[in-house]
């Protein structure tokens, strides 16, 4: 298992259009990808409703695991766009 962990960037966190931008990347990748708050609490990276239930904030750190055929790539990529300020793109 593909682990890593990142702090978000983006001014208003994982809210919108960030979260929107991150679902679609790991989506994109067409691996499962599970991605965590500080709270512990796990949801599926490439939902939206998931991920803008942990209301992240920028700052914050998260967690990113994955399994599978370039898993670590795909996390690699994630965790690029979730260290930018996805506000700016």
């Amino acid at each position: 298992m593909a682990e890593r962990t990142v702090v978000i960037a983006s001014a208003i966190g994982l809210h919108a259009r960030p979260a929107s931008l991150f679902c679609q990347a790991a989506a994109a990748t067409g691996i499962p990808i599970t991605l965590m708050s500080q709270e512990g609490r796990r949801v599926n990276a490439a939902s939206i409703l998931g991920v803008l239930s942990l209301g992240i904030d920028h700052g914050e750190t998260v967690h990113l695991s994955a399994e599978g055929d370039g898993a670590d790539a795909a996390l690699d990529t994630l965790i690029e766009l979730l260290g930018s300020d996805l506000d700016a793109q």
